[in-house]
């Protein structure tokens, strides 16, 4: 019979084995969940355009969103198909104008904020 593992054991054995801890000497307690983010994700293949679409819209809890585009293709085609996405969502009136930002970035961007504002709360008081 397999040996049965804890839950904590079980993530640990995940984490080390998908990648190393951010630093030396940093524990799985050392660290802090985030989130949730809620994503909704739509796989579509729309009329006109010749490739498949993925659509995913982050919902962050301030409210913010961010919406993601993409598609896939070989490495020689992506300049074409950047090109031919580009301009199949501008036809359609998308403004592809805004400022560019990552899902990562600006959930680590918020959620560190947030930690930052609760420990200096709980440093207040």
């Amino acid at each position: 019979m397999p040996e049965l593992l804890t839950v904590e054991e079980a993530l640990a054995t995940v984490i080390a084995r998908s990648r190393p801890l951010p630093a030396e000497g940093v524990a799985l307690d050392d660290l802090t969940v985030l989130g949730p983010i809620f994503v909704l994700k739509l796989r579509f293949a729309p009329k006109g355009f010749d490739r498949k679409l993925v659509a995913e819209m982050w919902l962050y809890p301030d409210n913010s969103r961010i919406l993601e585009l993409s598609t896939k293709c070989a490495p020689g085609e992506a300049f074409q198909v950047a090109a031919e996405a580009r301009a199949f969502l501008a036809e359609r009136g998308v403004d592809l104008s805004g400022d560019q930002e990552t899902k990562t970035r600006k959930a680590l961007e918020f959620f560190a904020g947030e930690l930052q504002a609760t420990g200096d709360a709980s440093s207040e008081s």
